[in-house]
């Protein structure tokens, strides 16, 4: 006898499960899936195809038998609209944003236990006050912010001085990087670039003795300086310099995450800078989208993630 197959998984095992208007519909039971005797699934399903199962608008069309301009009518169809969740707890908050083209972008914050999305919002540019108003949303909402994770934004730790913040490690590994390059020359600059290398796994203490004894050695290579043509001086190794101020800068918040107080606070931002990677997987499977279009399906990536933590934490044991 011919089974009616899913139009989500394309399993065969369905069953006939009851009438809607005198047309019958059939459950999948490999994926609980309810559809009509009809390739065309319903438009919140068509929608997640095209974005969790990454199907662009060709590969829709050739999977369900109908035309380009049909599938786009039917994503057209589909309205998401973002709201920022209620929120209760507290905890250790992501912060960060990303950019498509110059114009625009997301600010987004993310709990670190769980990955709920506590706050989003499109932003022209990434401005202190885009800041502000995440946090300030955050908190008035009913959440205890026990500290902040950002990615070296140096305007920030004055604005945040109140709360404790954590500097990404990763990112300041990779700004004395771009100072230092990856083959440098200089033994002082090899120096530091091995002692960078173990930031991740040094404590505060052992790490601060090492970075103090490497300037009181190299003291004379970090002083020299050279005569210009027109009779002035510089600093020889300039780009060396600008590396050790960027670690001085950031010294007193690279090991916030060791303090007794912030127990369980992550040391990088690897989970928010996640959350961009995978957005932008799905989107670059969607080129030529415009950008309403493009917002209307970071929402939905956004609101899939929030459903789909929340069914796994409601999952038992």
């Amino acid at each position: 006898m011919h089974k009616s197959q899913c139009p989500v998984c394309g399993s065969s095992h369905t069953v006939k499960n009851w009438k809607r208007k005198g047309t019958q519909v059939y459950r999948c039971a490999a994926c609980g899936y309810q559809f009509r005797n009809s390739r065309m699934p319903d438009d919140p399903h068509l929608w997640r195809l095209y974005q969790e199962n990454k199907q662009t608008v060709r590969e829709l069309s050739g999977l369900l038998g109908v035309s380009e301009s049909t599938i786009k009518r039917r994503l057209r169809n589909v309205s998401i609209e973002w709201e920022q969740p209620r929120l209760s707890g507290g905890g250790f908050v992501h912060l960060d944003a990303t950019y498509w083209g110059h114009n625009w972008g997301i600010m987004l914050a993310l709990d670190d236990a769980t990955g709920n999305v506590l706050y989003l919002e499109f932003i022209k540019s990434e401005t202190n006050a885009d800041y502000e108003a995440a946090v300030r949303s955050i908190e008035e909402r009913g959440y205890e912010i026990k500290g902040l994770v950002i990615d070296g934004r140096k305007s920030l730790f004055g604005i945040f001085s109140d709360y404790k913040i954590q500097m990404c490690q990763f990112h300041m590994k990779q700004i004395v990087r771009r100072y230092l390059t990856l083959n440098p020359k200089l033994k002082s600059v090899r120096s530091l670039k091995d002692l960078m290398d173990t930031l991740t796994t040094s404590s505060q203490i052992c790490f601060e003795q090492k970075y103090m004894s490497w300037k009181e050695e190299w003291k004379d290579t970090l002083n020299r300086r050279s005569l210009l043509k027109s009779g002035k001086t510089q600093y020889t190794h300039r780009r060396l310099r600008s590396a050790m101020h960027s670690i001085d800068f950031y010294l007193p918040y690279l090991f916030t995450c060791q303090q007794a107080a912030c127990e369980g606070m992550p040391n990088t931002n690897n989970k928010i800078e996640g959350a961009f990677t995978d957005l932008k997987k799905n989107l670059n499977n969607h080129s030529g989208m415009t950008e309403g279009n493009r917002k209307r399906f970071i929402r939905g990536f956004f609101l899939a993630l929030t459903t789909s933590l929340s069914m796994k934490k409601q999952e038992p044991l």
